[in-house]
């Protein structure tokens, strides 16, 4: 059954975005460091997403969030920096079929850390399919 409430839509995306990234920087990272191929990639995100933002009319003054909400963005904010300087370097050494799996293991770690730390409750289906990818990770890591 398919989720109604639209978030599903914008998983999906998400999903094929994030496969034309890992292939896209596969294919840009070829003799150049992967980690100034990073902040390259992420002086485009910041200029994109500011105009994204500011043709939308969606920004606001910063200053008025609370210091809980600038806290887990700027968590956020390293825990990203952290993931991506350590994706391109895999897949500077390694195959896009194989890293990009393995870097989906985050889909596993998030239920586990949704379920410690947020309260979140997946049912059996849910933690099987869960299992399922985990499973997938390990095949994918063996020689």
């Amino acid at each position: 059954m398919m989720a109604s409430n639209g978030w599903f839509f914008w998983a999906l995306l998400s999903a094929g975005f994030a496969a034309l990234t890992a292939i896209f920087a596969k294919l840009g990272i070829r003799g150049v460091d992967s980690d100034f191929a990073t902040l390259l990639r992420t002086i485009v995100i910041v200029f994109v997403l500011a105009a994204f933002v500011g043709y939308a009319g969606k920004w606001s003054d910063p200053r008025a969030l609370s210091w809980k909400t600038l806290l887990f963005l700027t968590l956020s904010a390293f825990a990203t920096g952290a993931s991506w300087v350590c994706y391109f370097r895999a897949l500077q050494i390694g195959e896009a079929s194989k890293v990009a799996p393995v870097d989906k293991f985050s889909l596993v770690l998030v239920a586990l850390f949704a379920f410690a730390f947020l309260g979140e409750r997946p049912s059996l289906r849910e933690w099987f399919g869960i299992g399922l990818v985990a499973c997938g990770v390990l095949v994918l890591a063996m020689r």
